[in-house]
């Protein structure tokens, strides 16, 4: 038998207290697709940087090819075969792809004819493999789904024969993401191995070959696709059973309107419009989905809602009060009427990385009388305020000093939930709710958002991800070009009619 691509043997990590990996073993066969998967904390993304060469194991053995190595920094791994695509990419957004590439990489001074034979090699890469992209476009002007490939051709032109792909999909929409799985299986079928960290189960039946699920830093299920389902793969993840979907009797009862907007109208700078002429209710007692693909007036329609974009034509009713573009609504006074938002972007709009968690957690409510004391702030108040969103809201570690950056995805995001639900607002608005979170996560937010509807709330769900419309939404509506495209009830929603309505067909009558 051929040489196991990858063979991590024994591999331990330690970050003070913390046991990140302990006693990890990991066989990847060459020439094949490999999930890893579990909880945010479960140790995977660790293991990975311990192979890219960004972390040292504090024991354990790594073998190449079935050849011995040590990997003591990102440039050995790369000497070695292996690339990385993060996340959150890597790139310098004001160069060009081409330059991007080059960056790092520069054989000599003569930076004209580096480029010259870098466009070649990558001119026949894009041929060979179908990644495409722009080389001479600045990457701030690249859509999301163009910056990975980049990422990708960038591993692929310094040699990657081991590909590993951190959330690969959490950014993409639909379409990006089978693109993204079509570009995986040629690259397999060309020889290249891939390690895939994601948090979506459906993808790893969909894509690999053979998965590994982590928790609590050591491996509990290590095998092939074909001996596994999704439930098992959640199941071992979390350890218990994992109820996702809707639940017998789990409807609403819709009451009076708690908002309403009405002929919504913003125009970008190039007079591109956004949003087109929309309007909706969100009634208590219910959650309203808003699908669609990213990129149809979703962003902008939240952001309306919350004051932080004001429309050119349009109306807003909260409260009792009337809002027009004159005079339109703004974040304190969204507060001041019981209207929350938990915005998509949780790294750019609803923390501060630098900050240590208690300072991120009341963001947005640092100038409520409980968290001033003869006009200074009440430190301590924050502090314990956040200690106990934490405990309630299960966001691991349970250290507010702590610095936001160092809390991993599902943890950040449920703090950004605890911080806007927990004064049970009368409307909660919210964007991708979660988006690169575990599915353990997953389940905990779902049942904070039935909760806040079950207790009289309203809550106005954009997401991408269709399973989560129709899981949580008992009415959902569906934008496509800056309009609401349609509207139907949760029990004649699936996912073809939603898809059908994404793609800009109309509803039969």
């Amino acid at each position: 038998m051929a040489a196991p691509a990858v063979a991590m043997r024994g591999i331990a990590k330690r970050f003070g207290a913390v046991q990140a990996n302990r006693d990890v073993d990991l066989s990847v066969a060459a020439g094949t697709i490999h999930g890893i998967v579990g909880e945010n904390g479960a140790g995977k993304s660790t293991l990975m940087a311990i192979l890219y060469g960004f972390y040292q194991a504090d024991a354990g053995t790594i073998a190449i090819d079935g050849r011995p190595v040590q990997i003591r920094h990102s440039g050995e791994a790369i000497a070695l075969g292996i690339g990385m695509v993060h996340q959150h990419f890597m790139l310098v957004e004001s160069f060009s792809a081409l330059d991007n590439i080059l960056l790092g990489a520069e054989p000599n001074w003569q930076l004209g004819r580096a480029r010259a034979q870098l466009r070649r090699r990558l001119e026949a890469l894009m041929h060979d493999t179908g990644l495409q992209v722009r080389l001479d476009e600045l990457v701030e002007d690249l859509p999301v789904g163009e910056r990975q490939r980049l990422e990708i051709l960038k591993a692929l032109v310094r040699g990657a024969r081991l590909l590993i792909l951190d959330e690969p999909t959490a950014v993409l929409t639909p379409q990006e993401t089978q693109q993204l799985f079509a570009t995986l299986r040629q690259l397999r079928a060309r020889g290249t191995t891939v390690l895939l960290i994601t948090h979506k189960l459906k993808e790893i039946m969909a894509l690999c070959d053979a998965v590994t699920v982590m928790r609590g830093g050591q491996v509990v299920l290590d095998c092939a696709i074909a001996d596994t389902s999704v439930d098992a793969l959640a199941e071992a993840m979390v350890g218990r059973r994992v109820q996702l979907g809707r639940t017998e009797g789990d409807s609403a009862a819709p009451g009076e309107v708690l908002l309403e907007a009405q002929g919504l109208t913003w125009r970008d700078a190039l007079g591109v419009a956004r949003l087109d002429d929309v309007s909706l209710a969100l009634r208590e007692r219910e959650i309203v989905g808003i699908a669609g693909v990213s990129g149809n007036g979703q962003s902008e329609l939240l952001d309306a809602l919350a004051g932080l974009l004001v429309p050119q034509a349009g109306t807003l009713t909260l409260g009792g009060r009337r809002f027009e573009p004159a005079h339109w609504l703004d974040p304190a006074t969204a507060r001041a009427l019981a209207l929350a938002h938990v915005p998509e972007d949780r790294h750019r709009r609803g923390l501060v990385l630098p900050f240590p968690m208690w300072e991120s957690a009341v963001l947005g409510y640092q100038d409520a009388p409980r968290y001033r004391s003869h006009g200074l702030m009440d430190r301590a108040r924050m502090g314990a305020d956040t200690a106990e969103m934490m405990e309630r809201y299960d966001v691991r570690p349970r250290a507010p000093g702590l610095r936001s950056a160092t809390f991993s995805g599902g943890n950040q995001q449920k703090l950004v939930l605890a911080r806007e639900a927990l004064p049970a607002p009368r409307v909660l608005l919210v964007g991708q709710p979660t988006r690169g979170v575990d599915i353990g996560a997953i389940e905990f937010i779902h049942g904070r958002l039935r909760a806040l509807r079950d207790a009289g709330g309203a809550v106005l769900l954009v997401s991408t991800e269709l399973d989560e419309i129709l899981a949580l939404a008992d009415r959902v509506l569906v934008m496509a070009g800056g309009r609401i495209a349609g509207e139907l009830p949760i029990a004649e929603a699936d996912e073809a009619r939603l898809g059908a309505l994404m793609g800009g067909a109309a509803l039969a009558a």
